[in-house]
């Protein structure tokens, strides 16, 4: 089965991810229209493509020649085409899930029940070939996670420093739903707390204040039983000024650090994994696998031509959200919080 798609919003992963799978799995994927809010990139690249570029995203979503739409830039659009998506009753590949607000997470988590369609959001980390490797090492050498330690440095941005809802956000948002996938069970407490980066004074004048340093630990205990068991540790930073911007990758720490029974592994997005045992340390390179962009593509292909209709990653994405919010909540009261 070839689906027939339309590519609305070309978002920073286009060149690298998207277009690249899109290539490669065209036994599957056929893209017939391109819709952007810079309308000379979508009609260069429809013309490369080539396919035919759309004035608008409602115009893409009800065109009988297109069976799924994919999202991959909320840039100006927020939500608006997935409800033409759902209105016009075609499946959603969204990479832009988790830059939506919570307002917005409400309406797309109703609208798709309603309209019953196929929806798939872009969770890269789950898909990269260390996470897969180290779920089948947790089942068979390592065992049951016990900590997890996930970690992003980045440098400073000007978009940062407004709103929890920026650049921090979404990595946070993510970092959460790979904490969530590795343990596999849901955390049940939450304690926030970030920096502000604002001159003293200014965090009185601002509800939020610019942050430059968001942190969280998520325990996955049973309720009423705290530190009993898997703990999450999620920092992620952007107090790296520009000028220092070498500074960022030195001595970074993994991506994720994971202590489980019986060793303890260190992984690097997309393909770098060390681990450790009673046999010392071993090291792979995962490079041979399919590319994640393949990988993503080919689960949603997989959700569409299903005849169980499948939307856990929109409750996964509302979930990640949810529990970063409260982790707000949390640095705003002091406290620890229990989840829903």
């Amino acid at each position: 089965m070839k689906l027939r798609v339309g590519v609305v919003g070309l978002g920073q992963a286009w060149e690298t991810r998207h277009a690249p799978a899109l290539r490669a799995l065209a036994d599957r994927f056929e893209v017939r229209a391109f819709c952007d809010p810079v309308a000379h990139r979508a009609a260069e690249i429809a013309q490369r493509w080539p396919a035919r570029m759309c004035d608008g995203f409602r115009a893409l979503a009800s065109s009988a020649d297109i069976d799924a739409v994919l999202l991959l830039s909320a840039r100006w659009y927020g939500a608006l085409p997935i409800f033409a998506a759902c209105d016009a009753g075609k499946a959603i590949y969204c990479s832009a899930a988790l830059d939506l607000e919570t307002h917005e997470a409400d309406e797309v988590r109703r609208r798709v029940r309603q309209a019953g369609v196929a929806f798939m959001a872009e969770f890269p980390c789950r898909l990269a070939p260390a996470t897969l490797r180290l779920k089948e090492l947790m089942a068979t050498r390592l065992g049951l996670p016990r900590l997890l330690f996930c970690n992003r440095r980045f440098t400073s941005r000007p978009e940062n420093g407004h709103s929890f809802y920026t650049a921090d956000m979404r990595q946070l948002i993510e970092m959460v739903d790979w904490c969530r996938d590795v343990v596999g069970t849901e955390a049940t407490s939450v304690v926030g707390a970030a920096h502000s980066s604002a001159p003293r004074g200014a965090a009185e004048r601002h509800e939020s204040g610019p942050k430059d340093y968001l942190v969280m630990t998520l325990d996955f205990s049973p309720t009423g039983e705290i530190g009993t068991g898997p703990v999450a540790q999620i920092a992620c930073g952007s107090y790296v000024a520009q000028q220092w911007h070498e500074a960022a990758a030195f001595r970074r720490p993994a991506d994720l650090q994971v202590v489980c029974q019986r060793g303890i592994a260190f992984l690097d997005l997309p393909h770098t994994l060390v681990w450790f045992d009673e046999a010392g340390q071993h090291s792979e390179l995962l490079d041979h696998d399919r590319p994640v962009g393949e990988q993503l593509f080919l689960h949603f292909h997989r959700h569409v031509s299903s005849l169980v209709l499948k939307t856990s990653s929109l409750e996964d994405a509302y979930r990640a959200l949810a529990i970063v919010n409260k982790a707000q909540e949390s640095y705003a009261q002091g406290c620890r919080l229990e989840l829903d």
